[in-house]
């Protein structure tokens, strides 16, 4: 080859390559990692490491030609003669390859067409190149085999390796099979083997090792791009994990926060049934109480309040499904499967009840109100999933189960745990009963019962602590105004009646009009400046006749500061007049 076409043929080799590069590079508009464009893009980028290799051999092979007087003996002149138009035509084949490539990359930059014609003809060309050098004597060939393997590899999807080994497998196979059988000679570029009598020829020692060394470090670059991608692929991973559970750790169970970082596809819309221990606690009387505080100071007290139970509730490995307001939905035995899920509901629900006196100890501590909860706990077959639309969705349960639970729990006190017959008949065995008591919920026909739960065994051993105060006689009556409440609304009627004994968590009534156990009160004092009587406080009846047919018990669940005060003056005189 002529020293001027010589260099023309590296200079455009080496020429297109840096074109190509500067094309895929430019600027700050495209991703750096090319393991992310488009399949042009990377067809693109393996041509640009074709044109460069090119460019390698063609340099090799006209120093070659220059510090020899004579073409070394080994080489098949003839036949390079023949093949050299051949390799010109593949040369030429690349150059349209690029041409399209570029006119491709904007308009249809994923064509599934143009990236197998370049794979296929890299396939190719790279087995017929092993050839003509020869199957396995020339190792430079079948490193530039797997240079180019490994970059089909790299970039593209592994269906497109695959087709790319089938290829070059099949091609090879098949001309070994044809110089085997002596159908066609083995490496035609060579006249006789370079090397004999324990020598090798120094021109193919040194032009073979340039080409080995030149494949073997590309090689090596592969390799330490494939480990730093990974590497900070996975550093990535782990601070993108870490800034997830930051952000959703609060607002999300460990279990639903781990399910969707281990497994992306349970983000997608659906659900399951599940059978599952649902838990619903609410507090007592909030809504009054937030009334009449600052809401910097509501908020100080929800927060003192969840960050203890949801502590508790996580050591049991409850999912929290929603916080409403001052309530908490919670589940056992999803997404996380539990076979003791019931036996973990109630031990959890015993230790919030109990873990209130912190709560309240902190409250105390901050010049805020106790506070007082109610839980109800029921077992039932559910739907349990992410819930919504494509744009926005939750981790959910629905069913009727949930409602009978929220039910349930309406009919609590504070300290109190109520459970469904479905979790008493379960864990009987294992129960400790404080009372039961036949109700009809709200679109249910026949009456159900529910048990109040005030301890649980083994492997659990965990017991309510908190003890109702005594009621104390007062010296004389205090007389009351009341109303029934319908849900969560106030009744017109309101009817009198009195408070014989008192305690600073419940009162003896003697009430004008009939009540049933479980029917919420709102009262109002009599007898006393306007300012205290027009400040309702509320009680649940949770027992009836206690002497009479008009005497109750009812346990308050929501107290003023100005009445708790009052209360607390008359328990004092009382507990003077005893004594």
């Amino acid at each position: 080859m002529e020293t001027a076409s010589l260099i023309f043929h590296i200079l455009l080799s080496w020429a297109l390559s840096a074109l190509i590069i500067r094309l895929l590079f430019r600027g700050e508009q495209r991703e750096k990692s090319p393991l992310n464009w488009h399949r042009v893009d990377r067809c693109l980028l393996l041509m640009a490491i074709w044109f460069f290799i090119w460019g390698i051999l063609t340099l090799l092979s006209g120093v070659e030609e220059m510090l020899l007087t004579q073409r070394t003996p080994y080489y098949n002149d003839p036949f390079v003669g023949t093949v050299t138009p051949v390799f010109q035509a593949v040369f030429l084949i690349w150059l349209i390859l690029l041409i399209s490539g570029a006119l491709l990359y904007r308009r249809f930059p994923d064509s599934r067409v143009f990236t197998h014609i370049v794979i296929q003809i890299s396939a190719i060309q790279t087995a017929v190149v092993c050839y003509l050098f020869g199957h396995v004597s020339d190792t430079g060939s079948l490193l530039f085999a797997m240079l180019q393997g490994a970059f089909i590899i790299l970039l593209f999807r592994p269906l497109m390796g695959i087709l790319w080994m089938v290829t070059y497998t099949v091609l090879m196979m098949g001309s070994a099979l044809a110089v085997f059988i002596n159908e066609i000679p083995y490496a035609p570029t060579l006249s006789k083997v370079p090397f004999g009598d324990g020598r090798i020829d120094p021109v193919y020692f040194s032009s073979a090792l340039s080409f080995q060394m030149l494949v073997f470090l590309l090689m090596l670059l592969i390799i330490l791009f494939i480990v730093m991608r990974w590497r900070d692929r996975e550093q990535k991973l782990t601070e993108a994990t870490d800034i997830l559970k930051k952000m959703f750790g609060r607002y999300l169970s460990t279990e639903v926060m781990n399910t969707l970082i281990e497994n992306p596809s349970a983000l997608e819309l659906g659900g399951e049934r599940r059978r599952v221990t649902i838990m619903m606690s609410d507090l007592r009387g909030f809504t009054a109480l937030s009334e009449r505080l600052d809401p910097e100071k509501v908020v100080q007290m929800l927060n003192t309040y969840f960050e203890t139970v949801v502590n508790i509730v996580l050591k049991y490995n409850g999912t929290i499904i929603e916080i409403m307001g001052d309530a908490l939905l919670i589940i056992f035995g999803a997404p996380q499967r539990m076979t003791d899920r019931m036996l973990r509901a109630i031990a959890c629900a015993i230790e919030v009840q109990n873990a209130m006196t912190e709560v309240n100890s902190r409250n105390l501590e901050n010049g805020l109100p106790s506070l007082e909860m109610g839980i109800g706990l029921n077992e039932a077959e559910v739907i349990v999933g992410n819930i919504g639309s494509s744009r926005r969705s939750k981790y959910a349960v629905v069913g009727s189960g949930v409602n009978m639970a929220s039910r349930i729990e309406s009919y609590s006190v504070g300290g109190q745990v109520l459970c469904s017959e479905s979790v008493f008949e379960a864990t009987r065995e294992v129960l400790r009963i404080d009372g039961q008591q036949e109700v009809i919920p709200k679109g249910i026909d026949t009456p159900m019962t529910i048990y109040e739960v005030g301890g649980i065994g083994a492997p659990h051993n965990v017991y309510l602590e908190k003890e109702a105060a005594p009621l104390m006689d007062l010296p004389h009556q205090l007389p009351i105004q009341y109303t029934i409440l319908e849900g969560k609304h106030v009744g017109k009627a309101r009817a009198e009646g009195f408070i014989e004994k008192l305690s600073r968590q419940g009162a003896e009534v003697t009430l004008s009009e009939p009540v049933q156990i479980l029917h919420n009160l709102e009262m109002n004092l009599k007898g006393v400046n306007k300012a205290l009587g027009s400040r309702a406080f509320h009680a649940k009846v949770i027992r009836t006749r206690c002497k009479t047919a008009d005497c109750h018990e009812v346990r308050f669940t929501s107290i003023p500061s100005e009445i708790a005060a009052y209360f607390e003056a008359h328990l004092q005189y009382a507990a003077t007049s005893s004594s």
